[in-house]
């Protein structure tokens, strides 16, 4: 067998083994995905609201209201920031949470193999 066969076949058992336990095995949640999602609208919300408030901004004579439109545009791009950290948290988070389930998983296997080793003595 290859090595690329041998990964294959561990991560199969893997799947396997999470489905079993009937865990996700993409590691999404509720919470997860509701914060992708939410950053994900912000983003856009804030690009799209900036655009459309620096180009009205264009047809004003007045500085002072210039002043006005380039403050919610700021605020506006401070949306799109917050978005892209709820959406960039949602997404460690859901890296994290499969990445600790496989380690609890090989840590498991590292420990029966351990026992079996100290039993067949």
């Amino acid at each position: 067998m290859t090595m690329t066969a041998l990964a294959e076949d561990r991560r199969d058992q893997f799947k396997k083994d999470v489905a079993d336990l009937k865990l996700k095995a993409d590691g999404a949640t509720g919470g997860d995905s509701k914060a992708r999602i939410a950053g994900l609208a912000l983003m856009i919300v804030g690009a799209v609201a900036a655009f459309v408030l620096y180009f009205a901004s264009l047809t004003l004579d007045d500085l002072r209201n210039i002043a006005s439109y380039q403050i919610l545009a700021t605020a506006m791009l401070a949306l799109t920031v917050i978005g892209a950290a709820l959406y960039l948290a949602g997404s460690i988070a859901r890296v994290l949470r499969l990445w600790l389930l496989r380690q609890s998983y090989e840590a498991q296997e590292q420990s029966e193999l351990i026992a079996s080793a100290l039993r067949s003595r």
